[in-house]
Formats: structure tokens, C-alpha cells, sequence
């Protein structure tokens, strides 16, 4: 089964916007893609509600619903859209995203009849500020690249860096979702205790080993009950959307407390999401092949499919940038780092879902997965300094003479994520960023 059933009108290359900056070469935010966030105007002391990227412009959902375009099953998904929080659209199901999604494509589409009452609806993302898409009530990171897992596993663990049961099993950990926040949230760099490898004992200070992490966020639409698993093949319809996602780590704290529980102090002190939500419906057209090598462990039978196999990856380029705080003074442009694909994921998102719900775990609305850093098989791919930096070993050296072995105070981290082929309209997913201040 090819992918071309996952397609639909709104995903026609050849679709248009009135909104003219949506038509522009290089856009992230065409008709073929209207994300979702949740924004207001800055400085204002208006209410937090849903918006739709197009161009340049974000179309204000409550506004929308006001204008008289819009009836039926679009027009109650408009109203969920209305609140300061995504969830109780999200909760609504497949069939009512797919609904607003047609409705809104052909409000905006060149020619429509709406323009006129639209245009009234239209705020400039230059003046908008946002705030987190959904009340996010749980979270869950995942360990999805065997790139990285690979190589940091030769870091900590240089006889046995790949856990046996890796290759079975996608590898989660709960995470703190209470301090993700939004884009351009800057954060104080974290404290804790660290024990270095010729100490006797540990200290207590400012991580030194402060790092960020490529990942995508995928974002829980419909839930389940407790106690009644997703199937594989199902799974995807639960997925409201995806995001692009850097969670921070601090790897000295980290190589400290991380046996045997795993990760605590050295991951729930930030996380950053990028504002806008991508539909997985919007991504259809970059659905991708999944394989596993011949040679490892095939995948127990609910986390394998058919459907799985032909159309279970996603084809996103993810990229990251750093800012350095010399940079900025001297009016410089941030540098690129290291550039990957969520394609080279060894688990795929709907084997997460259906992974992290077959003990009859319940999902809800908002919750959110991490895939964990996204490495891919070369060296210049890699999600993290870690990775670049052979443990700091090696520092990265920029272009303007600086270098860094891991991130110091002042850097800003830029991440962004696009998807493109011949064929399909572009798909882009904004930015996500935020800059790290000294320690209290």
C-alpha cells in the first residue's frame, strides 16, 4: 500500500493561497500546511486562543468563528480551537482534524469566497507571542535513534554501549512535563551534584556539561481508556501532530545519577517545543518506508505491521544552529552544527504509541513523547554536543574562531525542521529556541 491514500484536495502542490506570502518560495507555512498554536498579540491583554499559520499571517480561530464562513462539524472545531489551550480539539478525533482542516483549505485557497471576511481574521506572526499549544499532562522521552544510542552508550559505557534490550523494545523514560516550555523561553543554567572520574567523592555546583538534544515532540490527540491498549495499526490516528523539540541535558549531573533509574535533575530543569503543532495529516505526503536490518531482532507482533512496514517513518530534516553571545555583539549570524532525518529512527512514532499503551497505560489529550536525540549515521549528524564533541574531547570549532566542547552562558540554540521532496509542497515547522543564563 503506497502512501497516496493518505492523500486528500489539501494536499495538492499546486493548491494556492490568497494570503500571498503563503505562495512564496521557501515558505514554511503553505496552504498544504496550516499548523496549529496558541497565541495572542504581544503586549496586549488579550486572551491566549488557537491560531493557523499561513505565509507570514496566523488566521485567529475565535475570529474565524465569528465570521460567518464557517458551519457544521468545522465550526464546533473552531469553538474547541477558541480556548487558551488546544486539548479539547485535539481530544475530538481524526475525523473533526481532517473536517477543519478541508474547510480551512478552502477558506484560504486563491479564488475562495471567504477572503473577504477572512482578511478581517488575519494577525502578523511578527506581532504574536505564544504559549504552550495544550496543557501537556504527561510526558514521555524516548530513545528512538540507535545513532545516538550507539554512541553515547561507547561514552558512558565503552564495553557495552548498546543495552541488549535496545533492539527489542523502545527504550522510554516519564519526564517532568511541568518545565517545557515554549520557544524563546530562556532558562538559568541548572545546578546539581557531579562526580568527577578522579574524584572520591561528589560536588555540589553549576553543571559544566550543559548540552542540548535534537528531538521531535509528537503530541497525543485522542486518548485510550486505562486498560485498553492501541493497536499498531490504529496508533497514528491518535497522533494529533508533531513538533520540534530540544531537551536539554545536563551530562555531568547526568553521568551521575543515571544508574540505576535513569535520568532525573540532569533532564527536568527545561525543555523547549517550537509554538507550532504540524498535523500529521499535513505530513502525509512525506510518510517514508520503515526497515529493520535483516540481521537484528524483527519486531514482536504488536509493534509490527504492514502498515507500518510501507508508510511508518517520516521524512523531516532537522537541523540545529548555535548563536554565541560574541556572535550577536558583532551582529553575526547563528552557525550550523549538524543536520539529520527523523527517517533514520529506529522505532517509528505509531510503535511508540503502541509500545507505551500495550500494558493498558491510558493516554490523554496533550500528552506528549520525546523521540529522543535524532542522530544520524554520520559524524557531522549528530543530535547533540555530546556527540559532536567526543565527550568534549574534541571541541567544535565556529566559524569565527570560537569553540565549544559543550554550551557555555549566553549561546542561544536555534533548531528547526522542514520537509520537501519533488512533488509536494514544502513543509516547514518554524523555529524553536532558547538562550542559557548563568547559574543563580
Amino acid at each position: 500500500m503506497s502512501i497516496n491514500h493518505l492523500l486528500n484536495e489539501t494536499h495538492d502542490p499546486k493548491l494556492t493561497s490568497w494570503v500571498e506570502s503563503a505562495n512564496q518560495s521557501g515558505c514554511d507555512f503553505p496552504i498544504q500546511n496550516l499548523p496549529f498554536a496558541v497565541f495572542k498579540k504581544i503586549g496586549t491583554n488579550e486572551e491566549f486562543r488557537g491560531g493557523v499559520a499561513i505565509g507570514e499571517q496566523i488566521l485567529d480561530l475565535a475570529a474565524a468563528k465569528n465570521s460567518g464562513v464557517f458551519n457544521g462539524v468545522a465550526l464546533e472545531a473552531l469553538a474547541a480551537c477558541s480556548k487558551n489551550e488546544l486539548n479539547t480539539f485535539m481530544d475530538m478525533g481524526k475525523s473533526v482534524w481532517s473536517a477543519l482542516r478541508l474547510a480551512l483549505s478552502k477558506a484560504l485557497a486563491s479564488g475562495s469566497s471567504a477572503q473577504d471576511k477572512l482578511a478581517n481574521c488575519l494577525v502578523a506572526q511578527a506581532d504574536a507571542e505564544y504559549a504552550l499549544p495544550c496543557n501537556i499532562g504527561d510526558y514521555t522521552d524516548f530513545y528512538t535513534s540507535i545513532h545516538h544510542a550507539t554512541s553515547v552508550g561507547k561514552k558512558f559505557r565503552p564495553d557495552n554501549p548498546l543495552l541488549p534490550n535496545y533492539k527489542w523494545v523502545p527504550i522510554g523514560y516519564h519526564g517532568r512535563s511541568s518545565s517545557i516550555e515554549i520557544s524563546g523561553s530562556d532558562f538559568k543554567r541548572p545546578k546539581g551534584q557531579t562526580k568527577a572520574p578522579t574524584a572520591t567523592e561528589p560536588s555540589f555546583g553549576p553543571c559544566k556539561r550543559l548540552d542540548y538534544e535534537l528531538e521531535i515532540g509528537i503530541f497525543i490527540g485522542n486518548g485510550n481508556a486505562l486498560g485498553e491498549p492501541i493497536t499498531i495499526d490504529n496508533a497514528e490516528d491518535h497522533v494529533f501532530g508533531i513538533c520540534i523539540f530540544n531537551d536539554w541535558s545536563a551530562r555531568d549531573i547526568q553521568g551521575w545519577e543515571y544508574q540505576p533509574l535513569g535520568p532525573f535533575l540532569s533532564k527536568n530543569f527545561a525543555s523547549t517545543i517550537s509554538p507550532w503543532i504540524v498535523t500529521t495529516e499535513a505530513l502525509a505526503p512525506y510518510k517514508a518506508q520503515w526497515t529493520r536490518e535483516e540481521t537484528d531482532p524483527q519486531p514482536m507482533p504488536y509493534l509490527e505491521s504492514t502498515q507500518n512496514r510501507t508508510s511508518g517513518s517520516f521524512d523531516i530534516n532537522l537541523q540545529v544552529l548555535l548563536e554565541t553571545e560574541k556572535m550577536r555583539g558583532a551582529e553575526q549570524g547563528p552557525t550550523p552544527l549538524s543536520q539529520s532525518n527523523f527517517k533514520d529512527s529506529y522505532w517509528t512514532v505509531a510503535q511508540m504509541v503502541a509500545h507505551h499503551t500495550v500494558n493498558g497505560c491510558n493516554l490523554r489529550s496533550g500528552d506528549m513523547f520525546g523521540s529522543g536525540t535524532q542522530s544520524g549515521p554520520n559524524p557531522e549528524e549528530a543530535g547533540s554536543m555530546l556527540e559532536l564533541s567526543n565527550a568534549g574531547s574534541e571541541p567544535v570549532s565556529l566559524p569565527n574562531g570560537e569553540e565549544r566542547t559543550f554550551l557555555e552562558d549566553g549561546d542561544n540554540v536555534i533548531m528547526t525542521g522542514w520537509c520537501e521532496k519533488e512533488g509536494a509542497a514544502r513543509i516547514g515547522f518554524g523555529l524553536v529556541e532558547a538562550k542559557i543564563l548563568p547559574a543563580e
